[in-house]
């Protein structure tokens, strides 16, 4: 082989070479490049994540330090009612009507009604709050039937007797409303309820003082 065709193949060779390490240059830089974006993707979102989470914090701290500067118990408004008027006109129309005489310390009256129609029945309603917010009613009627009972009181069952004054009131469970008790009374041709949430002992406190 001549010189000159010996040179022109050496030639050759070099610019292959030359091309595959061109070649793999280009490949690494590529590969590269594509690391260093993702690494720039992956870091952006843990930036825009950590920055979701604190400003999160943040907020949740700046609204429970004002939940705490700006809460203040909530006290339930007991409304009153002037009651002894209404109790002594009804007194002229039905002189078994009764009220309490005195009305027990701190208790509160709320609701009053009395109804007096044509025809039978006639009702007197007294509602009232204790100092221990809880509630006793005052029913009346001059209806001696279970019927005015279970209007009032819906399904009950008999629990003994209360000594209130000598006087022998029957204690009722009220089956509907969870927690609350009645005292009944039934004579001399009138039905007298007590009844609430505020227990045995404060029915038989209200019951005391009704005149």
């Amino acid at each position: 082989m001549s010189s000159t065709g010996q040179d022109a193949s050496n030639d050759s060779e070099a610019q292959e070479k030359a091309q595959e390490k061109a070649q793999e240059r280009a490949q690494i830089l590529a590969e590269a490049d594509e690391y260093r974006q993702a690494y720039r993707r992956d870091k952006a979102k843990s930036q825009t994540v950590g920055n979701m989470v604190g400003a999160l914090v943040i907020c949740l701290a700046v609204v429970a330090f004002l939940i705490i500067v700006t809460w203040r118990p909530k006290h339930e408004q007991v409304n009153a009612v002037e009651y002894t008027a209404q109790l002594q006109d009804a007194r002229k129309t039905a002189s078994w009507v009764r009220g309490p005489e005195p009305m027990p310390t701190g208790w509160t009256a709320t609701s009053e009604e009395f109804r007096a129609p044509q025809q039978e029945p006639m009702t007197w309603h007294l509602g009232v709050v204790t100092n221990e917010k809880k509630y006793v009613g005052l029913e009346q009627s001059n209806v001696t039937t279970p019927k005015f009972q279970a209007d009032k009181l819906g399904r009950t069952s008999d629990d003994g007797t209360s000594a209130v004054a000598g006087v022998t009131w029957q204690r009722k469970i009220l089956l509907d409303r969870k927690g609350e008790n009645a005292l009944v009374l039934v004579g001399s041709g009138v039905t007298t309820i007590v009844t609430g949430n505020a227990g045995y002992p404060a029915l038989e406190a209200f019951a005391s003082v009704l005149r």
